[in-house]
């Protein structure tokens, strides 16, 4: 009979712990690769949960909770942040490229002669009347965070510090002081975790620029985002010391189950984050010009899919650029302004050069980076020190606390395929690991001008 018992609570356990998903976004069904029990509650425990198991054991589900809502929960909602981050940022086409003009005694003339940049902007407008469309559309197959592979992220969830303030009879019951981290000796147990991810995010972008003045160009660009999540959790407790457990997925203390694994998948598509953006040419000659840009992103996009970040943001940019016959190297420095709790705003800059190789080819390459300003916002659980029944540290993260700086080269071709149509290619490549990064971002799109 008791065994019967006991497979009953073992299956009943099982199930909940592999219960279908019900999540209505892909951050919801990101949150679930931490959901091992009924409820929807991070880390649980079903079977010292299980009112089947003695009075002793029953509370013990509880006792893991605490660090999916401390600083290991910081670190789960700056994954699934980082992923809608990645959407709401992803590079548009720059607001004036193709060929631009100014209007000298009602004549045209030519202040570019190349197809422009890509992603960085040039300081010479379109011109009074005139317009720049198009489509680009650019696809990562993110890989790491941090430096860290998506498909192996490590992370050791810790139990609470039960002290004789939350639990009077804990000393007596314990046989010593309980403020001591690791006294019960249950406190000892701890949660290896191994995540696994793949994440794919495709943005296709359309985008139109008018020029409402000679120096005056007014720009918007609609961005359609498809993101595809697919994740494993792999869990295993650690008790320390023998049965009877007190921390156990399923079973019983004497026959526990001290692994769980979760597995979801999903995709959703739809309006990423819109922009809206203006440009000022402030000073022109044949050499050189100098202009200011004014970039907003509304948070049109879902949050809870994924699609945006739920936040506006805004950049100002000044932009430098030259020209030497063919050849035209330009600058852009500003900030960034994100307005969300987990966001660090940003220091931006970005050099490089749009080169005409042919009256039908263009050739333009950049360095483009991001500084954070501040400390990160995100706050890496640290090292957790276990002081009975001798003195130990853990590491919760293997997620290094370095600065999210990202430095990114492109380079990219643009080619004249029938009057000002033109068709872009580009790369994108990560120069260093902080962050959400994916090896390369390609980006295929049309451009026209009239």
């Amino acid at each position: 009979m008791i065994r019967n018992v006991r497979k009953l609570a073992l299956l009943t356990a099982l199930v909940a712990t592999t219960h279908p998903l019900h999540a209505q976004g892909l951050r919801d069904k990101f949150a679930d690769l931490f959901v091992f029990g009924p409820g929807g509650v991070q880390l649980t425990l079903p079977g010292s949960s299980d009112p089947t198991n003695p009075e002793n054991i029953r509370a013990h589900g509880k006792h893991f909770i605490p660090a999916s809502v401390g600083a290991n929960g910081s670190l789960i909602a700056f994954i699934g942040n980082a992923i809608a981050g990645s959407a709401a940022n992803a590079p548009i086409s720059a607001a004036s490229a193709g060929t631009t003009f100014r209007f000298e005694g009602g004549v045209p003339v030519a202040t570019s002669v190349s197809s422009g940049p890509l992603f960085a902007e040039r300081a010479p407008t379109l011109g009074k009347g005139r317009v720049f469309a198009g489509f680009n559309r650019n696809r990562a197959h993110y890989q790491s965070l941090r430096g860290i592979p998506v498909n192996d992220i490590r992370l050791i969830f810790t139990h609470e510090n039960v002290t004789s303030a939350t639990f009077p009879k804990c000393d007596s019951i314990a046989g010593g002081d309980c403020n001591l981290f690791g006294v019960p000796k249950l406190e000892n147990d701890i949660m290896m975790f191994n995540l696994a991810l793949d994440i794919d995010v495709t943005v296709s972008s359309f985008f139109l620029t008018y020029g409402l003045t000679d120096r005056l160009d007014l720009s918007f660009a609609l961005p359609v985002v498809s993101a595809s999540l697919r994740g494993t959790s792999n869990a295993d407790l650690l008790p320390f010391g023998g049965p009877p457990a007190a921390h156990f997925f399923a079973g019983t203390p004497d026959n526990p189950v001290l692994h769980a694994t979760r597995s979801v998948e999903g995709s959703a598509t739809g309006i990423g984050d819109v922009a809206a953006r203006m440009k000022l040419n402030l000073n022109q000659s044949a050499r050189a010009a100098f202009s200011v840009l004014l970039d907003a992103r509304f948070p049109t996009g879902s949050e809870a899919d994924l699609l945006g970040t739920g936040h506006f943001a805004g950049r100002g940019l000044a932009i430098v650029s030259a020209r030497f016959d063919d050849f035209t190297p330009h600058a852009n420095v500003g900030f960034l302004v994100r307005t969300g709790k987990m966001e660090n705003d940003a220091v931006l800059a970005t050099i490089g050069f749009d080169h005409r190789l042919a009256s039908w080819a263009t050739l333009a390459a950049d360095l483009i980076s991001e500084f954070q300003v501040g400390e990160s916002k995100l706050r890496l659980p640290t090292t957790v020190t276990y002081q009975s029944p001798f003195r130990r540290t853990i590491e919760p993260s293997a997620i290094p606390e370095i600065r999210d700086d990202l430095i990114n080269g492109s380079i990219g071709v643009k080619f004249r395929t029938y009057g000002e149509l033109t068709a872009v290619a580009n790369t994108i490549v990560p120069l260093n690991r902080a962050g959400l990064r994916p090896n390369l971002l390609w980006t295929f799109g049309m451009e026209y001008s009239f």
